[in-house]
């Protein structure tokens, strides 16, 4: 069974930075897919970023150049760093991951076809 811990989420204001963390028990793929998401309640959950079972990064165009994410060699921890926050950038962000999920590319991607996630941290960022 996996599992995941995160951690990282907080209180910031604008221009701030964050880093979450996602520590992972049990196994996975090694080219499994590792992505973040964040959700804002009553809408639906939004993929932010990725990593593909190469290992390249991709990420939405409302977080390119300002979020990073990264993994460890064992993919055993995943990490957002998120700079140059924006109010916008609030909500709850989750961890996830699947073997297969990232196979068809960014535009194919979505939460229903990632099997494995985290519980959620919340980013809040004021004005």
């Amino acid at each position: 069974q996996v599992n995941f811990v995160e951690s990282g989420g907080g209180s910031v204001q604008a221009g701030g930075s964050l880093r979450l963390s996602c520590t992972r028990s049990g196994a996975i793929r090694r080219d499994a897919c590792m992505a973040w998401f964040r959700q804002v309640t009553g809408k639906e959950r939004e993929l932010i970023a990725f990593i593909d079972h190469d290992g390249r990064p991709f990420y939405a165009d409302s977080v390119k150049g300002r979020f990073t994410i990264s993994a460890d060699n064992t993919k055993t921890t995943l990490f957002l760093q998120m700079d140059s926050l924006k109010p916008e950038d609030t909500g709850m962000y989750y961890c996830a991951t699947d073997s297969f999920a990232c196979w068809g590319g960014w535009l194919q991607a979505s939460a229903a076809q990632f099997e494995h996630w985290g519980q959620g941290t919340q980013v809040t960022v004021s004005s």
